[in-house]
């Protein structure tokens, strides 16, 4: 089971990274699941993604208090929102479909919102 969490952390690793780079896709949640999956298979690379310099800092900050600096709460937010309006203009849904993708996105949207933020002005994503 440890190859399992291993392997799906270094390819949540890689989403991640390129999450950060690439408008509209998320990048810490996949850190999170990398470093979660990282705790259960090996404790050096769990540490390697805690203490990275530029990667860290989300990481310990979700682990300590469960925050989102307000910056990235905003732009979840945004980017949920672009992307249901992607949504319905590319995919031209049914109202079923486009009621349940829009319920999923609020559902997300709350509770991004719903965590406490980071009062830490040195906080990035």
């Amino acid at each position: 089971m440890r190859i399992i969490y291993f392997t799906f952390g270094w390819v949540m690793v890689a989403l991640g990274v390129i999450g950060l780079v690439m408008p509209l896709m998320p990048g810490v949640v996949f850190l999170i699941v990398a470093a979660w999956c990282f705790a259960r298979s090996s404790p050096r690379f769990e540490a390697w993604l805690l203490d990275h310099p530029t990667l860290g800092k989300p990481l310990r900050d979700w682990r300590a208090a469960g925050a989102i600096p307000r910056p990235a709460k905003a732009m979840a937010c945004v980017g949920m929102t672009i992307g249901f309006v992607v949504f319905w203009y590319s995919v031209d849904p049914s109202l079923p479909l486009a009621a349940g993708v829009a319920l999923l996105f609020l559902a997300c949207a709350g509770y991004v919102v719903s965590r406490p933020a980071m009062t830490d002005p040195d906080s990035s994503i």
